[in-house]
């Protein structure tokens, strides 16, 4: 990957200025990523969640709280008869966007780490299903032609 501007001349990193860094600041932990899978699989009840990642209630709660707080997840009501009112965790947009990066993790994963693991396949047609860089003119692009452009590759020290 080659990045565009002076890269020497910038003494301090980027922090919150990167968009990498601010991903990692939210769904940068075993927990969340676990509770975003389990909501791609299809579970959206708190104490299912809690079940099928295997965490504390406590931890579980305050992952769920951040994700709602940043748009990922959405609370919504439901009412089992003769219960109260509890609520469940839907994707919103911004979750659904976050779908290539984990099925990236989990091919990275099946691929490069002891154990395997499942596949993930196109139910259209049976075949694998592979996270690649693809320009909006519809061309693969390799990792030696990816540029990153834009803001904040080129601050000045203060």
């Amino acid at each position: 990957m080659q990045r565009a501007g002076a890269l020497a001349e910038r003494t301090r990193p980027l922090g919150d200025h990167c968009p990498i860094d601010r991903t990692i600041q939210l769904i940068g932990n075993r927990t969340t990523v676990l509770l975003l899978r389990e909501a791609f699989y299809g579970a959206t009840r708190f104490d299912e969640l809690v079940r099928r990642v295997g965490v504390t209630e406590a931890v579980a709660s305050q992952r769920l709280r951040e994700l709602v707080s940043a748009g990922v997840l959405a609370k919504q009501p439901y009412r089992e008869p003769g219960q109260r009112t509890r609520y469940e965790y839907v994707l919103t947009d911004a979750g659904h966007a976050l779908a290539p990066l984990v099925v990236a993790l989990a091919q990275w994963g099946t691929e490069h780490t002891a154990g395997g693991g499942p596949r993930i396949n196109h139910a259209g047609c049976g075949e694998p299903v592979a996270v690649v860089a693809r320009c909006a003119a519809g061309h693969d692009v390799p990792e030696e032609e990816l540029l990153v452009t834009g803001s904040g590759l080129a601050r000045s020290a203060e």
